[in-house]
């Protein structure tokens, strides 16, 4: 007891040390600015590999509705049969509907398989179907693919979006999302043009352009699914075990950087119950509505602009193809520069608002200029703002969800009310109100 009472009055007798304390804060800066140069570290690691091989697989989709929205100019609807009634729409729908019915599972199955097995086992599906729809004959061959496609695309978007936001802290996520945007924007305008060039080998080997479109995607689809076995990464916890990626010490320094920003690094035992509690949440339906309206514009927008180019601005099937892609260029230009300040002013409401004011504009400039030239630019500011917006959500909602199978319920609730606005879209737009389209107009300004 004394022993204790000694050595606790010559601790409070102990003289300050300014220098002491010096070195001791000294000390403490170093080893945080050591532990911030490692988290800058393993960051860029991460975008390296994560956020390249994502862009590609977000584009699948895109690539899927490039293909057919650039087929649909040739004579691919006499061809198949989807020239009568609203069999095109029919068409697009129907891969909606079965993309929708298979989110929640697929998105669930990206932590249940992990996503080294599940990205390229959907992506490789995803090419087979695409490179099979170039052999069919009919159009209800043509619905068959369709839904096939649907399924084998349903966890791509949610299985990524859930993937991104247990790697990034919230200040990081809009520029993260706007990086998939590019890679996706790119292979949308290249796909264009890449159809464009395909279109010309009509009759080769037997075969129309828009089979040659088919053929020629599929099997960089499915070199797509090989690559990304060994490219794409795992969870933060579990990334140690990714192919050439993180250490063990690293993993553990990226998931307490997370686990920092909002304390759900963590995942909790599954149960059904805790998913479907999760429903209950208004934020859910809330981002839910928003996504809906915005892929009812894009899909306008995406499915149909060649055929507006052809029909509404009387440009040939060739330039219609070839001058669907400057717009998806431009677009990476506004989702760069709109996610880098919404990152760094920690700011997404504002940014959404001011896109929607752009599209406005556009959507007005291509529904009632009566100069094509003022109509077509229209689409740049059309597309430019759909896709901004599409970034400026995700971080909206990654920002405010927490807990991993809350973001993995709310990003196959999202995706699938995104896939039903793609629904409505594909009927806003009708052929008979060709050259103005004013449905698709007053829907996507409203």
């Amino acid at each position: 007891m004394s022993a204790m009472s000694v050595d606790s009055s010559s601790a409070f007798d102990r003289p300050f040390s300014p220098k002491a304390a010096l070195t001791s804060h000294q000390d403490t800066t170093e080893a945080n600015e050591k532990r911030l140069y490692e988290e800058k570290r393993i960051r860029l690691k991460v975008d390296i590999r994560l956020c390249t091989i994502a862009g590609l697989l977000c584009s699948l989709n895109p690539l899927d509705s490039g293909i057919i929205s650039s087929a649909s100019v040739t004579s691919m609807l006499h061809d198949l049969g989807l020239d009568h009634g609203n069999r095109y729409s029919v068409a697009i729908l129907i891969f909606t509907v079965a993309s929708v019915c298979f989110q929640l599972p697929a998105t669930l199955s990206v932590r249940w398989l992990g996503p080294r097995i599940f990205f390229p086992l959907i992506t490789i599906c995803f090419g087979l179907v695409t490179l099979c729809t170039a052999f069919i004959h009919t159009w209800r061959q043509m619905i068959v693919m369709r839904v096939l496609l649907g399924m084998s695309m349903s966890g791509i978007y949610p299985g990524l979006f859930y993937l991104i936001s247990t790697w990034y802290r919230r200040e990081e996520l809009q520029l993260r999302f706007a990086f998939l945007q590019v890679g996706q924007t790119v292979v949308i305008a290249t796909g264009g043009i890449v159809n464009f060039g395909l279109n010309h080998l009509e009759g080769n080997g037997g075969l129309k352009g828009w089979q040659w479109m088919y053929l020629i995607q599929g099997v960089i689809a499915v070199v797509i699914g090989i690559i990304t076995y060994w490219w794409i990464c795992d969870f933060p916890e579990n990334s140690h075990r990714s192919f050439y990626f993180l250490t063990e010490e690293e993993a553990r320094i990226a998931t307490s950087r997370i686990q920092r920003d909002r304390g759900d690094a963590s995942v909790t035992p599954f149960s059904w119950m805790e998913v479907f509690r999760h429903f209950t949440d208004p934020k859910v339906y809330g981002f839910s509505a928003l996504f809906f309206l915005l892929n009812m514009v894009s899909t306008s927008i995406s499915y149909f602009l060649p055929i507006i180019l052809q029909s509404g601005m009387g440009f040939s099937t060739n330039k219609a193809i070839l001058l669907s892609a400057p717009p998806y260029y431009y677009a990476i230009i506004p989702v760069l520069i709109s996610s880098r300040i919404g990152d760094k002013y920690r700011i997404r409401g504002p940014v959404i608002i001011f896109n929607c004011f752009c599209l406005i504009t556009g959507f007005g400039m291509l529904g009632f200029a009566s100069q094509v030239t003022v109509r077509y630019i229209g689409t740049y500011l059309a597309t430019g703002a759909y896709i901004s917006n599409w970034a400026a959500m995700n971080s909206y909602q990654a920002s405010n969800i927490t807990g991993q199978w809350k973001r993995a319920v709310t990003a196959a609730a999202i995706t699938a009310c995104n896939g039903l606005g793609g629904v409505a879209g594909s009927f806003i737009v009708r052929q008979t109100e060709a050259p103005r389209y004013l449905t698709a107009v007053w829907v996507s300004i409203g």
